[in-house]
């Protein structure tokens, strides 16, 4: 079977960097694109500096004000930043048109095989040094078999960094790599997996099938022994029409109390604006998952009427809207294991 040859490019601090390339004042200040420091608004992007003092990417403005109260908030121009992104995937296509962007400021390339039959990590530095001459800016690429693996590797020399995962390396890749650096594992599942002795991908390997599914469900287990050990089957797929877009959080310890369901649920809702901020996605309709103790769901939704929408920039109201509808559950009288927040997308453009 041939092996792939895949490229994870992910923008460093994109929405910051262009903001500091376009205003040279602000190089070596610390950045903050989103919402202003007084506002309910969350935070796109943070300069490295601003990273320095804890702000993070989802985070409320108003706290990130507070870590870092000499930061630099700026509004987001999508418009601009949609327009360096086309630049940018007019670089990738001079070597694949297999291109998956996953946002603006990053995107999975299948380079196995390419017009100028270089090698992937040529095409890696050829793309770094083109993003640097012709935009003014930096990126930073994991070249691997898979997405999974390119993903993880694209992460580990930021800013500016290229990072390669042979085929023959991957056992030794994955063997001690924290389970947390798996796209999909958040905190809640990190600490499911530390309660059964499981912190790198090495000690899942340890556990067979059965063991893995009483633990986890047959699903998750089975999906578990495939990551751990760095397999990811799934294709770049150069198109996709988002119809949804959601976020949840599964508690390390089922929750009761109305006012820690409140506050996760407004974190979920942080998470799930930034993720729409990030795509520029907004949708008319909410929908709010209720997962409780003994593994019964239910859902509640709430479609705006007279035109209205949410989008990235509200995550207050989005919060707002999805508190409503948990209040509509049992939810404070019934221990909960996860919740979720999901949008049905109707269109681009934060509103």
């Amino acid at each position: 079977m041939l092996e792939r040859k895949i490229i994870h490019v992910d923008m460093d601090a994109f929405y910051a960097s262009v903001e500091i390339r376009d205003n040279p004042e602000l190089s070596g200040r610390p950045v903050i694109v989103g919402g202003s420091p007084d506002s309910r608004g969350v935070v796109a992007t943070a300069s490295y500096e601003a990273r320095k003092f804890g702000v993070r990417s989802a985070m409320a403005c108003s706290r990130a004000a507070r870590l870092c109260p000499g930061a630099v908030f700026i509004r987001p121009d999508f418009e601009k930043y949609r327009a360096v992104s086309t630049r940018i995937r007019e670089i990738f296509s001079r070597y694949t048109m297999l291109i998956e962007p996953v946002a603006l400021d990053e995107a999975y390339l299948d380079v196995t095989d390419n017009a100028d039959g270089l090698y992937a990590v040529q095409i890696a530095k050829k793309i770094q040094q083109a993003v640097r001459e012709e935009l003014g800016l930096s990126c930073s690429a994991g070249v691997a078999p898979n997405k999974m693996l390119a993903k993880i590797a694209s992460d580990l020399r930021k800013p500016g960094g290229i990072s390669v995962v042979l085929p023959a390396q991957v056992v030794g890749f994955m063997r001690a790599l924290p389970l947390r650096k798996i796209n999909g594992i958040g905190p809640a599942t990190e600490q499911r997996l530390a309660r059964h002795g499981l912190r790198v991908c090495g000690d899942v390997w340890e556990k067979t099938a059965g063991e893995l599914a009483g633990m986890f469900g047959e699903r998750m287990g089975a999906w578990l022994a495939d990551r751990s050990r760095g397999i990811d089957g799934r294709r770049v797929q150069t198109s996709r029409e988002r119809k949804s877009i959601g976020c949840e959080e599964t508690f390390a310890r089922d929750v009761t109390a109305p006012e820690i369901l409140r506050q996760e649920l407004a974190g979920v809702a942080r998470q799930l604006a930034a993720r729409m901020e990030k795509r520029e996605l907004s949708g008319r309709t909410l929908t709010l998952k209720v997962k409780y103790a003994d593994f019964t769901q239910v859902t509640r939704a709430e479609t705006l009427d007279g035109g209205g929408v949410f989008s990235g920039g509200d995550a207050g109201g989005i919060y707002a809207a999805a508190l409503g509808l948990l209040e509509k559950t049992e939810a404070g009288r019934r221990p909960v294991r996860l919740l979720g927040l999901a949008i049905r997308v109707v269109s681009r453009g934060s509103s």
